[in-house]
């Protein structure tokens, strides 16, 4: 099977980030877990709801590039899993995820 999504570190994730006019930032995690804080301008759409969570990715646009992230890198790489093979071509999972994020943080 090809495989489009992309296990990035922290600075790779980052500086492609920076880099990707095309890009969108996807939080993946429950809502307690977002009450700790979030990325700067990520969408969140918690992966536990299941269909919810199927719903609100198939109505996303599939030609953008995603930057996925859940708390430690599992879950969002399910997610970008789950993206490919809904035709997603440019899915990127944050290794270590929100507990190893160095960067700015928002609140809800």
């Amino acid at each position: 099977m090809y495989k489009n999504m992309a296990d990035l570190t922290q600075q790779e994730w980052t500086s492609q980030l920076v880099a990707d006019s095309n890009a969108v930032i996807l939080d993946v995690r429950t809502d307690e877990e977002l009450a700790g804080g979030i990325i700067p301008n990520a969408i969140a759409i918690d992966i536990y709801k299941g269909q919810e969570f199927l719903d609100a990715i198939k109505a996303l646009d599939t030609s953008k590039s995603y930057y996925v992230y859940c708390r430690s890198g599992g879950r969002s790489a399910q997610a970008c899993s789950v993206m490919n093979q809904l035709g997603f071509k440019n899915t990127y999972n944050l290794i270590g995820g929100f507990n190893e994020w160095l960067g700015e943080v928002a609140s809800i």
